[in-house]
């Protein structure tokens, strides 16, 4: 072999060494930083005692974390939207539940009625339960949220109304199927397909007095928003977008869902879940001591106890 050629493939070898080396250096940087945002989202509940339903036939879980969440097991999550001002920790606004299960390929989907009347769990009181979150924060929420459920909760969410909004126009806006037309914060919503921004979708979502179906139906479009919202982010396939939005959304969005975990979410489980079920949570309204609240009765709490459990079934018959 002449010596030159020798030289040139040398050069090449060092050349194409260099380049791994470098993308190499650039994946880990890109998988730090990640890492990094992640964990500045991320909100453990370091007090909170696996909860232990009622029904012997589902198994305690949902302390800090999901330990098995590997193997596609199936989880539940409560999302708290809150709507904090000024010196005020503020309120759950809208509360959603959602019961994972990839070997069903699907989720079930329902909003908890903010007015919805039931025992605050650690405060001694029976109110509503968005007040749990002014009382208690997360941990008094989940906590409410599962004795009302009847049912274990593994993860939450919390994202306050301005990182929403963010998060809207990050993906470009949101496409909705508006029901009927209405006027709502100087902004007019047309009946129809519209493409909304962040600040018009919080507007969209808000609305309720004008709606025929009063807070059933304000809790439609939230559900509506959601799915959309959900179907865009499980889109994300490029490290950057990921990045770019845990970076924007870092300061808006707590929850207790490890990196690890979330990892496991966009490797083994996004794909999966191609459908969505939605339900509602019905009741009625009543006035106690001059304060309205939302009723759901015990046979109302059952079902959806039931679809709960039903939806988180593993293959295997345990839940």
């Amino acid at each position: 072999m002449s010596r030159w050629l020798k030289r040139a493939l040398i050069g090449t070898g060092i050349g194409v060494g260099v380049v791994a080396i470098g993308v190499f250096i650039y994946a880990w940087y890109l998988y730090g930083s990640i890492k990094d945002t992640a964990k500045a989202v991320y909100e453990p509940i370091p007090s909170q005692e696996p909860y232990i339903s009622k029904d012997p036939d589902v198994q305690p879980r949902g302390g800090d974390h999901v330990s098995n969440i590997t193997d596609q097991h199936p989880f539940s999550v409560a999302i708290l939207g809150v709507d904090q001002r000024e010196h005020d920790v503020g309120r759950s606004d809208s509360i959603i539940v959602l019961a994972v299960n990839p070997v069903k390929n699907s989720i079930l989907m329902f909003n908890i009625p903010r007015d919805t009347r039931t025992e605050i769990v650690g405060h001694g009181t029976v109110d509503k339960i968005n007040h749990a979150y002014a009382f208690g924060g997360v941990e008094m929420s989940k906590q409410t949220i599962e004795n009302f459920l009847d049912y274990p909760i593994d993860y939450y969410i919390k994202i306050n109304m301005e990182g929403f909004a963010k998060l809207i126009d990050l993906m470009g806006g949101v496409e909705v199927q508006n029901p009927f037309s209405f006027d709502y914060g100087g902004r007019t919503f047309e009946k129809g397909p519209l493409k909304l921004n962040g600040n018009d979708t919080l507007l969209y979502s808000r609305m309720r007095y004008d709606d025929p179906r009063g807070d059933f139906g304000r809790n439609t479009r939230q559900r509506d928003v959601l799915v959309q919202v959900m179907k865009e982010s499980l889109s994300f396939t490029n490290v950057m977008q990921v990045q770019t939005l845990l970076n924007q959304l870092g300061s808006s969005v707590k929850t207790n869902i490890t990196f690890d975990e979330m990892k496991t979410f966009m490797a083994d489980y996004r794909t999966e879940l191609n459908h969505i079920d939605t339900v509602e949570v019905s009741g009625t309204g009543q006035t106690i001591n001059g304060i309205w609240y939302y009723i759901v009765s015990d046979q109302e709490k059952t079902r959806i106890h039931q679809l709960m459990k039903d939806q988180m079934q593993q293959s295997t018959g345990g839940v």
